[in-house]
């Protein structure tokens, strides 16, 4: 039998990245499977896990771990429990994980006292949040690590990993915006609602650790792209506790300069953000993928603190307005050279290479702190 390849996502955004990787891993000859869960299960969110199941050729199990208000630490003790169920019937031979979310850390945290090989996607990076703790948890649970960059394998070095356990392969969710997305941006419009033809993309996400003034936040950083008299499409937050306040926020905007949308199928976002003018919040993707698109990006507030710089990047804080009109003013539609400070856009070719290699299947699962 094959070797199994189960992959956990959690959100829309995780399963961006790890689809290329697990294409990869099944057309290599891997069985493949996802453990679906978290804002994928969600109604509010888009129901996102029909994205999961439209990809052939995997298998799909899903699991409830939230209910809309469920603290962190909730949710990460009913992952660990379906989760923990769950790998005692399938066995796979490899855990993939990634990032920084609760959901993630719950099934590593499994995947290590199983004596489950476990690989983290996207460790070794600093942020500006609790998030970043997470990811580190990650880093310490998991016992092969897929990073995005050469400053990230530094740093997982210095957290006492062994060399030989670290794979610089790039951040994956480049590998799709390097190839043609498979939709016009034509169908784009159509299939959202569009109405615009010049806009920009606003995604404003929560931060755990602000939550005293995250509604002053989205509200200074919307009224201002409201000021500005540019049309946006505006993705909805995560579900991380805070999100209400910016939705309330959202609902609040004109409809016919803003389109907000719960999610988008990752084909169709990424159509959308290689003609958006600019990409403005506090996403990942404004300071990795658009960077790679060469697409202008503001990064507001504190949520992806250190995580990148470049040309095409600017900071401002959430409610510091005049820097927000500033940007728009001198960005709007400017284009910028590739950035591939976060690889090439082939990372699930060399995914696969360390699949089929045995040295990734001989890592001891009894792991030791490496000094130096």
């Amino acid at each position: 039998m094959p070797r199994h390849i189960l992959f956990v996502t959690g959100t829309r955004a995780d399963f961006g990245k790890l689809e290329p990787l697990a294409a990869a891993a099944r057309d290599a000859g891997f069985r493949v499977g996802f453990f679906v869960t978290g804002m994928h299960m969600l109604d509010r969110y888009g129901l996102t896990k029909l994205e999961v199941r439209r990809m052939p050729g995997v298998e799909v199990a899903e699991f409830l771990n939230q209910r809309e208000g469920d603290p962190q630490d909730m949710i990460f003790a009913k992952t660990v429990i379906g989760f923990s169920d769950y790998v005692r019937q399938a066995r796979p031979d490899l855990v993939v994980v990634h990032g920084d979310r609760v959901e993630a850390m719950a099934t590593a945290f499994v995947a290590a006292t199983n004596a489950l090989r476990c690989a983290h996607v996207e460790g070794g990076e600093v942020s500006g949040t609790i998030d970043e703790v997470f990811r580190h948890c990650n880093t310490k649970l998991a016992t092969l690590h897929l990073v995005s960059s050469e400053g990230a394998r530094t740093r997982v070095l210095a957290m006492g990993e062994d060399a030989e356990a670290v794979a610089v392969i790039g951040s994956p969710e480049l590998d799709s915006h390097a190839r043609p997305s498979g939709v016009t941006l034509a169908e784009v419009r159509t299939r959202y609602a569009i109405p615009f033809e010049d806009y920009g993309i606003a995604v404003f996400h929560p931060v755990t650790s602000e939550l005293d003034t995250i509604g002053a936040q989205a509200r200074a950083f919307f009224g201002a792209l409201d000021s500005s008299g540019r049309s946006f499409v505006v993705i909805h937050p995560n579900n991380d506790p805070g999100c209400d306040a910016i939705l309330q926020t959202i609902a609040a905007l004109p409809a016919e300069r803003f389109r907000a949308l719960p999610s988008m199928r990752f084909a169709y976002f990424s159509e959308l953000l290689r003609h958006a003018a600019v990409i403005v919040g506090n996403s990942s993707t404004g300071v990795r993928e658009a960077p790679f698109l060469g697409i202008p990006s503001l990064d507001v507030g504190t949520r992806q603190t250190n995580r990148a710089r470049g040309p095409s990047l600017t900071r401002a804080p959430a409610t510091d307005t005049a820097a927000i009109a500033d940007f728009l003013a001198c960005n709007w539609a400017r284009r910028y050279p590739r950035d591939t400070q976060f690889g090439q856009g082939d990372a699930a070719a060399a995914f696969a290479e360390l699949l089929r290699s045995d040295a990734l299947w001989r890592l001891p699962l009894q792991k030791r702190f490496h000094d130096g």
